[in-house]
């Protein structure tokens, strides 16, 4: 089993939720330390800054390595890469994270702010 943060489409209500939904821990936090950025509005990518005092919402799953590694990671983005970060409460998870080389794009839009896609949808009249 992996321990695994999601932060956008695979979050309850999202639309890959079901492929992962018998998995969920619970809603957890990133500790401070994370940016936050949009992939064209369709998922979003953390990275992380130890300059950035802001945590990031999502969900805690508890998956297994071969649905990881079969059904999660082919479905996402070539933007985003998997990476360990460091929640709340001091433990290690693994998450998708923006990909080297994509800030410097200058592509995707911060949206570090919003604390969470979720807020970040809805103020694009959107929900998960």
């Amino acid at each position: 089993m992996a321990r695994i943060f999601f932060n956008g489409q695979a979050m309850a209500g999202g639309p890959f939720h079901p492929s992962v939904a018998r998995y969920l821990v619970g809603p957890v936090h990133t500790a401070p330390g994370y940016r936050f950025f949009s992939i064209g509005d369709v998922c979003p990518g953390l990275l992380a800054d130890p300059a950035a005092d802001s945590a990031v919402e999502g969900e805690l799953y508890d998956v297994p390595l071969e649905h990881l590694r079969d059904v999660v990671l082919p479905g996402e983005p070539r933007e985003l890469e998997l990476g360990v970060i460091t929640l709340a409460d001091g433990t290690p998870c693994l998450s998708m994270l923006l990909a080297r080389g994509e800030l410097e794009r200058g592509v995707h839009r911060e949206i570090t702010g919003h604390g969470g896609w979720r807020a970040y949808l809805a103020t694009l009249g959107r929900t998960a």
